[in-house]
């Protein structure tokens, strides 16, 4: 599996539990034709939300949380800009961005 970075990961071809994650997500943002926001919820928690957070009318859907250990990792697997994941035979387009929903910072991935 890559990224568009060239980055590979894990040599014996698993892919990390964080990146199944992610997918899940990305797999309901595009079912609603949304983005996948995460927001950091205190010191162990992200709050993950679906949902356009420059759609002032409409507020984000929460999706549950995930642990920062997870958040932390898929933002170390990913990066800022274009993102391309393989996984199963599916690959997976996102944009990785960042902005502040109500004077929280969030990641915003975006399907591509």
């Amino acid at each position: 599996m890559t990224a568009d970075s060239g980055l590979a990961y894990d040599p014996q071809g698993q892919t990390p539990e964080s990146l199944l994650t992610l997918v899940e997500y990305l797999e309901l943002s595009l079912d609603e034709g949304k983005n996948v926001v995460m927001m950091r919820r205190g010191p162990d928690v992200c709050a993950v939300y679906i949902g356009d957070p420059a759609d002032e009318d409409n507020e984000l859907t929460g999706h549950g949380t995930i642990t920062a250990d997870v958040a932390d990792e898929i933002l170390e697997l990913t990066h800022a800009g274009v993102n391309r994941i393989a996984i199963g035979g599916q690959t997976y387009r996102f944009v990785r961005s960042f902005t502040h929903i109500a004077d929280v910072g969030a990641v915003i991935f975006a399907p591509a």
